[in-house]
């Protein structure tokens, strides 16, 4: 039995750990989220929805895996804000391994990583996008793979890309009849690097589709109803498939490990006192041991917690470590205490997260905030311009004034003088007129 000292220390130190990583900002890496024993169906295909606006950026849709169900889903394609400047999106991926198919988070980076080879379309064609790049804190979109209204987004350009991808709707990497494509040492060097997770906006989105029966496999048969959507949770303005990819014919018998939890979990399950085939649980004494029953049933609980993925597929730094059950102590007011504990712990954690959250929100209020400043400043530049022409015509005008006044002053000065010598012939006639008119006699009468 454990003491309450050594219980509140571990919770302690519980509760510490807990605020450092919430502390730290919201990266990860590329990792393993589901491990399922057949393969995805193929992708469907679609057509891309219109683009929202500037700034938004095409996440392809995929195949997740829900272990309530033992079935595959179809997450729709949408257009997704970037959570920073310069960021592109890398799309998760299904690969074979060993014996199992296990898929790969997709993530935001600045530069793009490897995604299996998936042809998913729209600019990932299995190496590298093709569909736009970021200039001067701009996204400008490629016409010829994007579906982009011109009127509304003015930062696009024309660029004919050459798809030199098979186009077979396969929807894994490896395996039998799956993409043969492998990462690049550049690409192995970004998937070392820490990058941004999914954002809300993708958890959310991810969770609305799982828990719409329409989109699983089983019911759409590789054909689902919702294949893509203009943003993120929007399941109104939904886009359906056109067609299924392929077949797809998924066992009738579920493995074990395909239905509820993954594979630890049933190792777990299989390293506990258990009955033999053919032994009823009444001859097992091990099994009845008062209160051993109870144990076995929290500690499978236990283990499901830890090995289960939740449908928004966090990272275990995101979870919240006080939400774990508490030890079983055998004394109810240990329990009642570390309970209480328990939900201090949770109170803090949910504060944090809250001021996590609040800090993200401001930051895309920032980035929102200059992207319309920079919108606005663009759309003001032809004005300058045109008061910039208007400016220089009116210079132009004064100079060519100021140079035509001397040539105007020049000619009138020289008029006079052209004049000048008549005048001056006329002056001596003039004065020998009046001469002789001086020498003649008065008239006598």
């Amino acid at each position: 039995m454990l003491k309450l000292s050594s219980v509140r220390s571990l919770l302690f130190a519980l509760a510490v750990l807990s605020v450092v990583v919430l502390a730290l900002p919201a990266t990860s890496s590329a990792g393993v989220i589901f491990s399922v024993s057949f393969g995805p169906p193929p992708l469907p295909v679609y057509e891309q929805p219109l683009c929202p606006g500037e700034g938004f950026i095409w996440t392809p849709g995929y195949w997740s895996y829900d272990y309530d169900f033992g079935d595959y889903y179809w997450v729709p394609g949408t257009w997704v804000r970037a959570p920073r400047v310069g960021y592109y999106w890398t799309p998760g991926y299904w690969a074979y391994s060993g014996s199992r198919y296990v898929f790969y988070d997709g993530y935001w980076g600045p530069q793009i990583g490897f995604y299996g080879g998936i042809n998913y379309g729209y600019g990932y064609f299995g190496n590298g996008y093709e569909g736009g790049r970021w200039e001067r804190n701009r996204f400008y979109y490629n016409r010829s793979v994007n579906n982009v209204n011109v009127t509304n987004i003015h930062n696009v350009y024309n660029t004919t890309i050459i798809n030199r991808t098979t186009v077979n709707h396969v929807s894994y990497n490896g395996g039998n009849g799956g993409i043969p494509a492998r990462p690049t040492r550049q690409q192995e060097t970004f998937a070392r690097e820490r990058h941004l997770a999914p954002v809300t906006d993708q958890i959310q989105h991810r969770q609305l589709a799982r828990g719409d029966r329409e989109q699983r496999a089983s019911i759409n048969h590789g054909r689902p109803a919702i294949a893509a959507t203009p943003r993120p949770r929007d399941f109104k303005e939904r886009v359906p498939a056109r067609e299924a990819g392929g077949t797809y014919n998924p066992p009738a018998n579920r493995a074990p490990t395909d239905q509820r939890g993954n594979h630890r979990d049933v190792q777990s399950r299989e390293n506990q006192p258990a009955n033999r085939p053919g032994q009823r649980p009444e001859n097992n004494p091990q099994a009845n041991r008062p209160g051993q029953r109870a144990e076995n049933q929290q500690r499978v609980q236990e283990q499901r917690q830890r090995n289960d993925r939740p449908p928004s597929a966090m990272a275990p730094r995101d979870v919240p470590r006080g939400n774990r059950p508490a030890p079983v102590t055998g004394d109810n007011r240990h329990e009642q205490q570390t309970q209480r504990e328990q939900q201090r712990v949770n109170e803090r954690q949910n504060q944090q997260q809250q001021r996590v959250q609040q800090n993200q929100e401001r930051q895309n209020q920032r980035v929102e905030q200059q992207r319309t400043n920079e919108a606005r400043r663009q759309q003001a530049e032809p004005q300058h311009q045109q008061q910039r022409q208007q400016q220089q015509q009116q210079q132009q005008q004064r100079v060519e004034q100021r140079r035509e006044q001397p040539q105007q002053q020049q000619q009138q000065r020289a008029e006079p003088r052209r004049e000048q010598p008549p005048q001056q012939r006329q002056q001596p006639q003039n004065r020998e007129d009046n001469k002789q008119k001086k020498d003649r006699p008065p008239n006598l009468h």
